[in-house]
C-alpha cells in the first residue's frame, strides 16, 4: 500500500502541473499579444525588399533611428549643413528644418530602399543639386524641397515618384520636359512659386496621366493652366491674376472634387462652367465677381464671400427642379458682398438640403459694412447640427487673411 500510495501522489502532482500550464497558457503570446520584439510592417504595395540587418540598426551619428522604426532616419532639427551617408536599410529619411544648401550625389550611394526624402525647410539651391542624384532612387516614392531656394525645377526625377511637394521656392520655369517619365505621379505642390503663363508653352502636365491634386496657388497666372490632364481631383490656382475661365474650360476635367479660385481678379462667370458631376467644394471668395453662376447638383459647399454680389438670383444657380436628383448643397459663404436682402425662399426648393447661409456683413455703403437681419441662417438644424454651425460662425468671425493663406488641407503630404 505504501508503494501505491506514493505513486497516486506522484500521479496527482503530474496532473496538477499539466492543468497549471494550461490555466497559465496566454494565446495572446501567441494571437496578437504584445511581442519581445516589434516586427517589421511593409507596405503591402511596395515590391521593395530590404536586405536583413542586425541590432541595433546603423544610424549616422548626426541623427536617430528608433529601434521601434527600424527604417526611418530622423536628422531633422539639427542644424545640419550637409547630408550625412544613408545606411542602405534607411527607407524613410527626415532632413527638414536643417542648413543643408547641396544635394551630393555621395550620401545616397547606398540608399537603394529610400521611399521618402523630406528635405524641406534648408537652403538648397537648384545648381547645388548633383545631375540625377534623385533619379537614381529607383524606389523613391514621396519627396519634400518645399520651404528652399529653389529657382528651377529639380529634374531628372525617378519614375516611382508619386508626390513631389515644391511650394514656397522661387521656381520661374518649368522645362517641357522636367515631368516627363512620372507615371506614377499622383500629387504635384508648386506653391508660392515664380510661375507665370510662359511655363505652359510647352505643356508640361499633359503627359501626367495619374495626377490627381495639382496646386498652383500664389504665383504669377493670368490666365487658366491649359492642357492639365483629366484625372485631376483637386485644382489649387487660388492668389494669382486670373481673370477669365473660358467656355468649356472644364469639360476635359470632368474628375474634379474640389476646386480653389479665391484671390483672383474674375468678375464673370459663363453660365455653366462648372458643370461638373463630381464637384464638391467651390472657393470663389475674394474675386470681383458680380453675378451667380449655375451650381451643379453635386456641389455642396459654396464661397463667394468678398465679391460685388448685389443680388442672388436663385434660378440662375437652380434653372429647374428635378425631384428624383436633388442638389446637394448644404453651405453658402456670401458675406462682404453688396447684398441688402436675403437668398429668396425659392432658394430651400431647390437646395432642400441646404443647413446654412453666412451673409455676415455686407459691403453695401463701401464705406461702413452693414449687417443683414440674419448673419447666419440655420434651418431643420438638429442641437448638435446648431452647435456645429454656432462653431462654425465664431470661427468665420475670428477668420483673418493669414487664416486663410495657411489653409491648404488636401494638399497636406499625407492626404
Amino acid at each position: 500500500m505504501g508503494i501505491l500510495s506514493y505513486l497516486l501522489i506522484l500521479h496527482l502532482l503530474w496532473a496538477a502541473l499539466v492543468f497549471c500550464q494550461y490555466e497559465d497558457y496566454d494565446f495572446e503570446d501567441e494571437y496578437g499579444g504584445e511581442p519581445d520584439q516589434l516586427p517589421y510592417y511593409f507596405n503591402p504595395n511596395t515590391q521593395v525588399e530590404v536586405p536583413r540587418f542586425p541590432f541595433p540598426v546603423e544610424c549616422a551619428k548626426e541623427c536617430f533611428c528608433p529601434p521601434a522604426f527600424p527604417l526611418s532616419m530622423y536628422c531633422d532639427h539639427r542644424k545640419l549643413k550637409t547630408i550625412p551617408n544613408i545606411p542602405n536599410h534607411v527607407q524613410q529619411l527626415y532632413l527638414q528644418n536643417n542648413n543643408i544648401e547641396a544635394v551630393p550625389a555621395g550620401p545616397f550611394t547606398n540608399a537603394t530602399f529610400v521611399r521618402e526624402i523630406n528635405l524641406s525647410y534648408n537652403k538648397i539651391k537648384f545648381h547645388m543639386i548633383d545631375h540625377g542624384v534623385f533619379a537614381k532612387l529607383s524606389n523613391l516614392v514621396q519627396l519634400h524641397l518645399q520651404h528652399n531656394e529653389l529657382e528651377a525645377f529639380p529634374f531628372p526625377l525617378p519614375s516611382s515618384l508619386e508626390r513631389l511637394l515644391l511650394g514656397f521656392n522661387k521656381i520661374s520655369r518649368l522645362p517641357g520636359n522636367a515631368l516627363e517619365g512620372l507615371p506614377n505621379m499622383t500629387m504635384l505642390d508648386l506653391c508660392n512659386n515664380l510661375l507665370d503663363d510662359s511655363v505652359f508653352k510647352e505643356k508640361p502636365f499633359s503627359n501626367m496621366k495619374n495626377l490627381t491634386q495639382l496646386n498652383l496657388g500664389n504665383n504669377k497666372l493670368q490666365t487658366m493652366p491649359p492642357d492639365l490632364p483629366p484625372s485631376l481631383q483637386h485644382l489649387s490656382l487660388e492668389n494669382n491674376s486670373i481673370s477669365h475661365i473660358p467656355a468649356n474650360y472644364f469639360n476635359r476635367l470632368p474628375q474634379i472634387v474640389a476646386l480653389r479660385m479665391s484671390h483672383n481678379n474674375l468678375q464673370n462667370i459663363p453660365h455653366n462652367t462648372f458643370n461638373l458631376p463630381n464637384l464638391l467644394e467651390l472657393h470663389l471668395g475674394h474675386n470681383k465677381l458680380k453675378q451667380v453662376f449655375y451650381i451643379p447638383r453635386s456641389l455642396q459647399h459654396l464661397y463667394i464671400e468678398d465679391n460685388e454680389i448685389e443680388n442672388i438670383n436663385v434660378t440662375v444657380m437652380c434653372p429647374t427642379l428635378d425631384p428624383l436628383n436633388i442638389k446637394q448643397l448644404t453651405y453658402i459663404r456670401v458675406d462682404q458682398n453688396k447684398l441688402t436682402s436675403p437668398i429668396s425662399t425659392y432658394a430651400f426648393f431647390c437646395f432642400p438640403l441646404i443647413r446654412t447661409i453666412y451673409y455676415g456683413e455686407q459691403n453695401v455703403t463701401g464705406s461702413r459694412p452693414s449687417q443683414l437681419r440674419t448673419s447666419v441662417f440655420r434651418r431643420f438644424l438638429t442641437p448638435e447640427e446648431f452647435q456645429e454651425a454656432e462653431d462654425n460662425h465664431e470661427t468665420l468671425n475670428q477668420e483673418t487673411e493669414e487664416d486663410h493663406e495657411a489653409e491648404d488641407s488636401y494638399f497636406h503630404p499625407y492626404y
